[in-house]
């Protein structure tokens, strides 16, 4: 009988990261050189918008232009081909790939409980774990940025984060597999701004969602041969637009194949709602230009408004980071991609993630808005950043254990704070690289066309007033 080959021991892991220190040294992540990129980063800008829907990249652009942080996060491919032009350790595990600082936040799990996580994972795949730090670190310094935050503050906060992943991925290297995959933190509550955060979410309920984003159908009674509740989704555009007719019918059918991706008992759950309206909406700023629609459910068997449930059913297109890194996705389905590795990352994943396919088109299908909240800038003060800071280095250390080697990791960064402060000269270089393609955005003839068409589209509404 044959045997499988083993699996490499402790020792060989962290020999593997010792090894890749010689490869690229701690050191030399403070290293970021503009000139080694010769891409025209506005160019892979445009580049990433092939295949959107046209008429929303004006809304992508003036969400960007809105501020450097704005633009850093719509601008994962730019990052993605910076990355791609300098050195990296070679040691990969799953990637959030678009990890900021908002892209972290609070949600309902099965139980009821919340959870507080990593929860954007449309760029997610596998690759040198330095990347997401790299990131993340760069969002804390453009966030403290906006916010009004001192320089000083800024440092701290970004070494205390790459300090906190440094600790953390040493404790989990030393933790048995099944420990790794139970860890949970249970200081949340208790660290700045997290109360903030986690009473908002307490309070963003599936029944404020339905007022805020549906209005009741003009003469309409619910009666046995019609069950439906008499709302529907509220007419915004472009940034929410009812569906109707065929095009409703084609993203109704999407649901058949996105249940078979559930897990049994969570069909069932499924089943027991009832589809009532569908439409397309506008979210985030790296996912604008990209089909977004949103489907509003009722429990079959309680009355109308008081079990609703929203799904988003989103279009997910390849990882930004996948031409640069040789193993690609490994998947076929972008949608199943990011599924994946949100599974892989998270510690508890909604419900009712799954993905489905509409037109030769990939999709993620996740909930809407359950329960979920996260940070807010706008009252980001010094220790609230450093607060955030502590629970994003564990959190990131956390999902990148989960999801990778947290031996070799943890043997290639050390116990000392070199690769801490090679990160912060990363992260503000970086961010004055992002404010530089700020800037060249906010001149260019991209963003003159579409204010004009912005413009342009406002009349008719003013007019209206």
């Amino acid at each position: 009988m044959t045997t499988p080959s083993a699996a490499p021991n402790h020792a060989d892991r962290y020999a593997l990261g010792l090894r890749a220190r010689k490869q690229l040294a701690r050191s030399e992540h403070a290293n970021f050189l503009p000139s080694a990129c010769h891409q025209d980063p506005l160019e892979v800008l445009r580049s990433s918008m092939h295949g959107r829907v046209a008429s929303l990249i004006p809304i992508k652009l003036q969400r960007m232009v809105h501020s450097p942080f704005g633009f850093f996060r719509g601008a994962v491919p730019i990052m993605a081909a910076d990355l791609s032009c300098h050195p990296n350790t070679g040691i990969t595990t799953q990637l959030c790939g678009d990890a900021h600082v908002l892209n972290l936040g609070a949600y309902a799990g099965l139980d009821g409980r919340l959870v507080f996580d990593i929860n954007d994972f449309d760029e997610t795949i596998r690759g040198p774990f330095e990347y997401d730090i790299k990131r993340l670190a760069t969002s804390l310094i453009l966030a403290g940025r906006e916010a009004g935050v001192k320089r000083s503050a800024r440092r701290d906060a970004v070494l205390h984060f790459a300090q906190q992943y440094r600790s953390r991925m040493h404790t989990f290297a030393a933790m048995p597999v099944l420990e790794i995959a139970r860890y949970q933190i249970h200081r949340l509550g208790e660290t700045d701004p997290m109360p903030a955060i986690l009473a908002q979410a307490s309070h963003s309920t599936p029944q404020k969602l339905l007022k805020s984003l549906t209005e009741e159908s003009k003469g309409h009674t619910r009666t046995s041969t019609d069950p439906s509740t008499g709302r529907h989704f509220r007419s915004d555009p472009p940034l929410l637009e009812r569906l109707k007719d065929k095009d409703a019918e084609l993203v109704l059918a999407a649901l058949g194949p996105y249940a078979r991706t559930l897990l049994p008992e969570r069909r069932h759950f499924l089943a027991q709602y009832s589809p009532q309206d569908v439409a397309f909406k506008v979210v985030g700023t790296g996912s604008v230009g990209l089909r977004d629609y949103v489907i509003y459910f009722e429990g079959l068997s309680r009355p109308h408004g008081v079990d609703p449930l929203f799904l988003q059913i989103k279009e997910e297109a390849a990882s930004a980071y996948a031409p640069y890194l040789p193993e690609g996705s490994g998947h076929t389905h972008e949608g199943h991609r990011v599924m994946d590795g949100q599974r892989a990352m998270q510690l508890t994943s909604d419900p009712f993630l799954g993905y489905t396919t509409i037109e030769g088109r990939d999709y993620l299908v996740r909930q809407l808005n359950d329960h979920k909240a996260s940070l807010d800038l706008e009252n980001l003060t010094a220790a609230s950043l450093l607060g955030y800071a502590d629970i994003c280095g564990e959190l990131l250390a956390r999902g990148h254990a989960r999801a990778g080697d947290p031996v070799s990791i943890a043997a290639y960064l050390g116990t000392s704070d070199r690769f801490d402060r090679a990160i912060l000269s990363f992260a503000r270089a970086y961010a004055d690289k992002t404010e530089h393609d700020w800037n060249a955005l906010r001149k260019s003839k991209d963003w003159r066309d579409a204010k004009k068409l912005l413009q342009k589209a406002l009349k008719p509404a003013i007019q209206k007033k």
